[in-house]
């Protein structure tokens, strides 16, 4: 009752606006520069309030962060960041149902549109089969796979049944698209590097080394920013590691060396791996090979469907 009685004496006063209230809930950001290979995030809480607060996943760096400068001026939601690159400044207007923003600072000027996080009502439950693998890596070229770069310059090699990044190379993109599915992946990763997994091309199981490090939410078989390990299962650099992740709708499974380290936990929105913003479709795989030098050997994923009833 006093939230509300706070929130209409406000508005009475003219410092808020009843339309502040539209720029509340979880969006996707997309990039509409049609060459553009990252997406963003961005939740909204009691907009049309004083308590109004914000969370992103963009710059600076992809981690989940708090958002302290956010307002609301002229109809227009605005927030920054600034690190050692620079400063960048976002500013969106709703519009029709969705934002329609811009970011300038470093790297700009980067337009974008925002759209309402979709509710997926797909969920990890008992009635979900396998259907007949799929083998995404077959052990002797990039067949199945594609980057932003052109296959001369992925920066990737494949060499007696193994898959390898020396680092800085191009992200690798699976060239079909999957929605529910189990995604068996083997793994090695060299000392200090790391590497990563994308799940629809919107959301990461972390690869890193380290071993013997307290787990943590950018830990190896952590989901990247967002849910930590209860345990750090990693093996040591330089030794062949195996994960299984299950994803069903955002509720994500994901065993690292035979130990579950989440189970059917919701994912709350994309992260930083993230290229495509369309949640509610399916989605390509990615492997991240810009970090430094990682292996992969053996990657299978079973795509998962609910029967039809009779």
């Amino acid at each position: 009752m006093r939230r509300k009685l706070t929130f209409l004496l406000a508005l009475c006063s003219g410092i808020l606006s009843a339309a502040d209230v539209n720029f509340n809930g979880r969006w996707d950001l997309i990039h509409t520069n049609p060459l553009a290979d990252k997406a963003w995030w961005l939740e909204v809480s009691n907009a049309g309030t004083p308590t109004m607060k914000g969370r992103f996943i963009g710059f600076p760096g992809g981690d989940l962060n708090d958002i302290k400068d956010l307002k609301i001026a002229d109809n227009e939601l605005q927030f920054s960041f600034e690190n050692q690159a620079g400063r960048r400044e976002y500013r969106a207007k709703w519009n029709n149902g969705q934002l329609q923003g811009q970011m300038t600072g470093v790297g700009g000027p980067v337009p974008f549109v925002g759209l309402r996080a979709p509710v997926i009502r797909d969920h990890d439950e008992p009635s979900w089969r396998k259907s007949g693998p799929i083998v995404l890596f077959n052990g002797k070229d990039l067949t199945g796979w594609t980057g932003f770069g052109t296959a001369k310059d992925l920066g990737w090699t494949v060499a007696d049944g193994t898959l390898k990044s020396a680092g800085k190379a191009q992200n690798l993109i699976s060239t079909k698209r999957f929605w529910n599915f189990e995604l068996h992946v083997e793994y090695k990763v060299a000392e200090n590097s790391n590497s990563g997994i994308g799940l629809r091309g919107r959301y990461e199981v972390q690869i890193v080394d380290d071993f013997g490090k307290k787990p943590e939410s950018h830990g190896n078989g952590a989901l990247y920013s967002r849910i930590a390990p209860p345990v750090n299962a990693s093996k040591k650099a330089g030794e062949w590691q195996t994960v299984d992740i299950r994803l069903i709708g955002r509720d994500l499974s994901v065993t690292l060396n035979g130990k579950p380290l989440i189970t059917k936990q919701k994912i709350e929105g994309l992260t930083a791996i993230a290229i495509d913003g369309y949640e509610g479709l399916p989605g390509v795989i990615e492997l991240q090979g810009d970090h430094g030098p990682v292996e992969f050997r053996s990657i299978v994923l079973t795509p998962l469907f609910r029967p039809t009833a009779q």
